[in-house]
C-alpha cells in the first residue's frame, strides 16, 4: 500500500494481531501503518495486564463488581481496542463493532 499500511488480523479473545489469515482464526481485518498497529499492540497488553490483576482481585470476596477498578480499567481497554478496530478496520469490521452498539453514539 502507498501509504505505508499494511493488512493485519486481530482476534480480540486472544489479544493477537497477525499479517497472515491463514495463521489462526481472527475477527477483523484492519489496515494500518506500524505506529497505529503499535498502539493497538499497547492496547492489548494493557488489557492483558488487567486481566491478571483481575485475576488475583477476583479472590477477594468482600469487593464487588460495580467497585472494581480493575474491571472499570478492563471495560474501558475493551471500548479502546473496538474504537481502534473501528477506525482501522474494513467495512465488515466497522459494521459489526457498531451493530454491538458498544461505541459512544452509537448506542
Amino acid at each position: 500500500m502507498a501509504d505505508g499500511k499494511k493488512t493485519y488480523y486481530i482476534d480480540v479473545g486472544r489479544g493477537e494481531i497477525s499479517q497472515s489469515a491463514t495463521a489462526s482464526s481472527w475477527n477483523f481485518k484492519v489496515d494500518a501503518n506500524d505506529e497505529e498497529i503499535t498502539m493497538l499492540r499497547e492496547e492489548f497488553d494493557q488489557n492483558y495486564s488487567t486481566d491478571w490483576q483481575n485475576f488475583f482481585r477476583a479472590h477477594v470476596p468482600y469487593v464487588q463488581y460495580h467497585y472494581d477498578r480493575e474491571n472499570d480499567a478492563q471495560d474501558q481497554s475493551l471500548l479502546r481496542i473496538y474504537e481502534m478496530i473501528h477506525k482501522l478496520g474494513d467495512q465488515e469490521a466497522k459494521t459489526h463493532i457498531e451493530s454491538m452498539g458498544i461505541l459512544p453514539g452509537n448506542k
